[in-house]
């Protein structure tokens, strides 16, 4: 996914951990913060929502490289371990290219089954999160909020 703006606005915006409910509230629920606001130690808890299921998830910031990369990681009350990486690189013609990767760490066994069916669901819920990440840069910045 490309935004127009320039890398440091889209990092800015991504880096307050509360801000990606939302563009993440089409599968995600009931949103708290603890830690501090930004930056590494940063967490969220939520309830993930998909598939008929809804799992409590924690969510905290491990390592964040401004402008370039943001990465969390990710628990689930049934022992699922994944981090979720936002990578941001500037194209030559101004703007920004956004990319996320989910990599699971760790699936307990008795969802090793359904796993695939799993990563089918939370990739396009993480495109759709994108394409609405997306709009939500380019209207702050027509409105000049920046976040």
């Amino acid at each position: 996914m490309t935004f127009p703006g320039p890398g440091e606005a889209v990092y800015d915006f991504l880096d307050v951990l509360a801000n990606h409910e939302q563009f993440t509230d089409h599968m995600f629920r009931d949103w708290s913060s603890d830690g501090p606001a930004r930056g590494v130690g940063a967490k969220v808890r939520f309830t993930a929502v998909a598939g008929g299921r809804a799992e409590p998830i924690e969510v905290e910031v491990i390592e964040a490289e401004r402008p370039a990369r943001n990465v969390e990681r990710n628990v689930g009350a049934t022992g699922r371990v994944a981090t979720g990486t936002y990578t941001l690189d500037e194209l030559p013609g101004g703007g920004t290219r956004i990319t996320f990767e989910n990599a699971w760490l760790r699936v307990p066994r008795g969802e090793a089954l359904a796993a695939p069916l799993v990563r089918a669901l939370v990739r396009r819920g993480n495109q759709r999160a994108l394409e609405r990440l997306a709009g939500l840069l380019r209207a702050n910045e027509a409105a000049g909020t920046g976040s």
